[in-house]
């Protein structure tokens, strides 16, 4: 399988998508608002995909707050991770998003966000973390995913090795995190490195390196592997966001080059999909 997760452009696989997947075997597939209208012909997707593609992962964006791609009528609506206050309310609210995403189909979520919530930073982030104390981040956030594993999906934490102190948004613009003493922000990361996924962040940290740790090979191997201790599976965040430049293809290459294991590209587009499962044609 090729180490890649790739969207989709709708609720149902066109022919052209179909085959792709059957061609390159990406790693799995992520799903958002515009694959999901309600449970019957969400199940009917991803009985698809799993036909198409055996062994694939089914992955989702379901944090909770702004971030959740099943939504009312047809699925609950669950609070922010910032307003989670005890290790038995992440616990519990990581336990029914875990039990409603079993029952839909996925395996993976890309939670919990481990990032601090720094005044003055990017709103990106804001209430999408626990606290801006770190011990706080580790402790609710290890809560979090122990409810998700309990309901047998994978937690994803992020965005390593922390995207808190970012004064812009990643989607739009690259963010220089300039700040030397990050132990804070890597606290909630190092006492969560025994989690099996990790995503990174398209933040450049100054004080290790001039590229996004997405790319960097020293931020990846110096701080990821190596200061945090993480060694699960490191994916990236979406590749097609406006913090990196360059082809699909190349960011994807430019990725795993620098030791991430998969990378994730969400737009759905089909020739951006095709570009970047060809350009990994030699891996997996």
């Amino acid at each position: 399988m090729k180490p890649a997760i790739i969207g989709l452009s709708g609720p149902a696989l066109t022919p052209e998508e179909r085959l792709l997947l059957q061609t390159h075997q990406p790693r799995g597939v992520i799903l958002f608002h515009r694959n999901i209208e309600n449970p019957t012909q969400l199940a009917a997707l991803i009985a698809e995909l799993r036909e198409t593609v055996p062994g694939v992962l089914i992955m989702v964006d379901q944090e909770g707050g702004r971030v959740a791609r099943l939504r009312p009528p047809h699925w609950p609506a669950f609070p922010a991770a910032g307003t989670l206050k005890t290790t038995t309310a992440a616990y519990a609210h990581g336990q029914a998003i875990g039990a409603m995403l079993r029952t839909a189909g996925f395996d993976i979520v890309t939670a919990p966000v481990l990032d601090l919530r720094l005044s003055g930073a990017s709103s990106i982030i804001g209430d999408r973390a626990f606290s801006d104390d770190g011990e706080i981040c580790a402790r609710l956030g290890a809560a979090l995913a122990a409810g998700l594993m309990a309901e047998q999906i994978t937690p994803v934490m992020k965005h390593i090795p922390g995207h808190g102190r970012a004064l812009v948004d990643s989607h739009l613009e690259l963010p220089f995190v300039d700040e030397p003493n990050l132990a804070a922000d890597f606290l909630p990361f190092i006492r969560n490195a025994d989690l099996p996924w990790a995503m990174t962040a398209h933040v450049v940290y100054t004080a290790y390196d001039s590229l996004p740790a997405t790319l960097s090979k020293i931020t990846i191997q110096r701080v990821i592997r190596g200061m945090i201790g993480f060694s699960g599976t490191l994916i990236t965040d979406d590749l097609a966001m406006h913090a990196l430049t360059g082809t699909p293809a190349a960011r994807a290459q430019a990725a795993l080059a620098a030791g991430c294991d998969i990378a994730l590209y969400c737009t759905g587009e089909l020739a951006e999909n095709a570009s970047i499962l060809e350009a990994l044609s030699h891996v997996g």
